[in-house]
């Protein structure tokens, strides 16, 4: 049975891709000098095994265009190894791609592969496996035991900026983040959370090359309006809001009764029941809004459904 290798479901991209089409070979004789010249950094992506490095990592090298060596692994052990083999063989700059599938394994590989010869690191690759079901027919859209498949987009963006917050607050290394940015906002967001580079994939993807200069002039216009000069002005800018504890003081509410629709979201959703709401009619000051602290267990249920923003935080953010 022949499946997908890319689905699209809305701005996520599940892909069961391998490596490149083209042999290295090709690659090094052809395609990489054909991109002398370019006006941007160039960045070559090779792996996914140390004996494929001491292989291909000189040759690429020693074309003399690219700028910098990605090491993509599938395994936390492949990538140091890798990095340390790729790092015999070069003096330019060396990305560590990591992965949020190796879980608590991840920071100590990421350690490991700069003490191996790592500049910095691209965080993160696609996440998964993943799998679809096509639940007319039963048959896999995407993925499957033997086929796996992977996801990458805007599903992936908050795994991604967990990661790349992480790395800043343990390493001083370049970070490439990316994983799920689709619009100015998200380059910001992750711009604040540590990273020193973007990269992009499902988007232009999904919306054509033209995607890149559509999002640079939004960018611009949300830093001209935010008075920034650039985006680098925004590097790390949250990490210093990042508690490195649990924050355990219970959250407060202040309510607003002239926004409020009297929808009732906030009483009906309220899964411990210590909402109540007293009055009828909505936009007027008598209407009150009564919490029950001994049932409330502050998850901000309450908060995040109140379109109207009547109901918000008192002490959030802190």
């Amino acid at each position: 049975m022949v499946v997908p290798r890319s689905s699209n479901l809305r701005a996520t991209l599940f892909n069961t891709e391998k490596w490149a089409d083209l042999p290295w070979e090709q690659w090094v004789a052809q395609e990489l000098p054909a991109m002398k010249g370019h006006p941007g950094m160039l960045i070559a992506s090779i792996g996914h095994t140390p004996a494929e490095g001491e292989i291909i990592a000189g040759p690429v090298a020693a074309t003399g265009v690219v700028d910098a060596i990605e090491c993509v692994a599938y395994t936390k052990d492949t990538i140091v190894a890798l990095v340390r083999a790729v790092r015999e063989r070069t003096d330019l700059p060396i990305l560590a791609k990591l992965t949020f599938n190796w879980g608590d394994d991840l920071y100590p590989a990421a350690e490991a592969a700069l003490k191996a010869g790592a500049t910095g690191f691209t965080a993160i690759d696609s996440i998964g496996p993943t799998l679809q079901i096509d639940i007319e027919t039963g048959q896999p859209t995407i993925g499957g035991v033997g086929n796996k498949a992977w996801m990458s987009g805007a599903a992936i963006r908050p795994v991604a900026q967990a990661v790349v917050a992480e790395l800043a607050h343990r390493f001083d290394a370049p970070i490439v983040g990316t994983g799920g940015i689709i619009q100015a906002e998200d380059a910001v967001e992750m711009t604040m959370v540590g990273a020193t580079a973007l990269g992009v994939c499902t988007a232009p993807l999904l919306r054509g090359l033209e995607w890149f200069e559509r999002t640079h002039k939004s960018l611009s216009g949300w830093l001209d309006g935010h008075g920034y000069a650039a985006l680098a002005d925004l590097r790390g800018a949250a990490l210093k809001h990042l508690h490195p504890v649990e924050d355990t003081a219970p959250l407060t509410f202040e309510f607003e009764p002239l926004k409020c629709t009297k929808c009732d979201l906030c009483v009906v959703l309220c899964p411990y029941d210590a909402r109540e709401m007293e009055g009828d009619k909505p936009k007027t000051s008598d209407l009150k809004q009564i919490l029950l602290e001994d049932r409330c267990r502050y998850c901000g249920l309450c908060v995040e459904v109140c379109k109207p923003e009547a109901l918000t935080y008192g002490n959030w953010p802190r």
